[in-house]
């Protein structure tokens, strides 16, 4: 039974926002080569683009927002990729307005064809409590550089090696490769492993793009159809996501862009639902 005690533990100390827009992102699948925007560079087939969501539980139709965005950086070649996930409303007021922040520095690499992270910072904000970590790509010296800013202010550096011919993509860069084709195209029916660097014990996940026939006995049962042309399914540790068996599942338009998508059965909340609000193109 979900009190108010353990309402307000959720909200301060797991949001499902970082999980959830990391599955409409990374579960992109990867664009067929005969789309025309396959011709440009990764980069230039991202740069201005912004993808706003909305979250919610049970009846609760908005307890979060999130907002995913892709542009170049002064430097040429680099690029940076953010998504800020917030609770709203009354959520927002008991949770002391939690905002999550993370930001990845990429560059383009293999002649435009794809894109590899340098740096990748995650900023939680609960009231005026600051918890930072930075992890920096050094692959020149085969680096992975962890930097830990605690709540108390105290710093935390670790160093590890990059194994030989490994590319260690968080999960914004994932995100773009994968809906570029670095991955792979989509084809239904297939399965894509998707690697990012090593978190709670695993270096990569599974996307799966349904068969026609099951895509079309789930569309059936939806209420609004439009643009759900894809059926996919995302397969996490089940620690990442708080539920029952690590399942996402969601809808993707013809164009790829993710539609909506549902983490079954998180721990206390049940399923927990999202969906794309706005598509802006800078």
């Amino acid at each position: 039974m979900i009190n108010r005690r353990s309402f307000i533990k959720w909200l301060t100390g797991f949001s499902i926002l970082p999980v959830f827009p990391f599955f409409l992102t990374e579960s992109e699948a990867a664009l067929p080569p005969q789309i025309e925007e396959k011709r440009r560079s990764i980069a230039e087939s991202f740069k201005g683009e912004e993808l706003v969501y909305e979250i919610g539980f049970w009846i609760f139709n908005r307890v979060a927002s999130g907002r995913l965005s892709f542009k170049a950086l002064d430097k040429k070649g680099l690029y940076m990729a953010s998504l800020q996930a917030e609770t709203t409303g009354l959520a927002g007021w008991i949770s002391r307005y939690r905002m999550d922040t993370y930001r990845s520095v990429m560059e383009e690499v293999d002649g435009g064809k794809r894109l590899r992270s340098l740096s990748f910072e995650e900023e939680i904000r609960i009231g005026n409590k600051l918890r930072q970590k930075t992890h920096l790509f050094d692959y020149q010296r085969r680096l992975w550089i962890k930097i830990n800013k605690k709540k108390d202010g105290t710093i935390e550096r670790l160093e590890e090696e990059i194994p030989p011919g490994m590319i260690y993509d968080d999960f914004l860069t994932a995100s773009y490769n994968f809906r570029y084709g670095v991955y792979g195209e989509i084809v239904r029916g297939r399965n894509y492993t998707i690697p990012t660097f090593p978190r709670k014990g695993s270096s990569s996940y599974e996307v799966r793009i349904a068969p026609k026939e099951e895509e079309e006995k789930r569309r059936r049962k939806e209420k609004n159809k439009e643009s759900k042309d894809f059926f996919i399914k995302l397969f996490l540790d089940p620690e990442i996501t708080h539920s029952k068996d690590g399942l996402i599942e969601g809808w993707l338009s013809k164009e790829l862009y993710p539609i909506e998508g549902m983490i079954r059965d998180v721990v206390l909340f049940g399923d927990v639902r999202g969906r794309l609000i706005n598509n802006n193109r800078a």
